[in-house]
C-alpha cells in the first residue's frame, strides 16, 4: 500500500492548564471512538500530533481512497465530529497568519532527505 504524508500545523492557547488537559483528551485511549473511526474511515492510515511550548504539529499518513474535500464533507455531516471540534476550539488557537476559521494549516515540505 503506498502512502502519502501530510502536514500540519495549529496553536494551542498559552495557558499551561489548557495545554495539559488537551495533551489529556488526546492521551492514548482518550479521543472518543467516534472521532479516531471517522479519521480511519477517511483513509488515513496513521495520524500523530506533537507539541512545543503551545505550537502543535501533526504528521497524517493517508492511503489512496484520502480526499480532503471529502474529508471535510465528511466531517461536517457528523454531529459527533462537530462537537469534537467545537471542543477542541476551547484549547486551540489559529496560528497568526491563519484565515477566519481556519485551524489546522498544511505544512509546506522545504527538505527530503534523499
Amino acid at each position: 500500500m503506498k502512502t502519502k504524508r501530510f502536514c500540519y500545523s495549529c496553536d494551542l492557547k498559552d495557558d499551561n492548564k489548557l495545554i495539559e488537559e488537551y495533551k489529556e483528551y488526546h492521551a492514548k485511549g482518550n479521543a472518543w471512538p467516534e472521532i479516531t473511526k471517522s479519521i480511519k474511515v477517511a483513509g488515513i492510515v496513521d495520524m500523530e500530533i506533537y507539541l512545543i511550548g503551545n505550537r502543535l504539529f501533526m504528521i497524517m499518513e493517508v492511503d489512496e481512497t484520502f480526499n480532503k474535500v471529502k474529508k471535510a464533507k465528511m466531517d461536517a455531516a457528523n454531529p459527533k465530529v462537530q462537537k469534537w471540534e467545537k471542543l477542541m476550539w476551547n484549547y486551540q488557537q489559529a496560528l497568526p497568519w491563519a484565515k477566519d476559521g481556519e485551524k489546522w494549516m498544511e505544512l509546506e515540505q522545504v527538505f527530503k532527505l534523499e
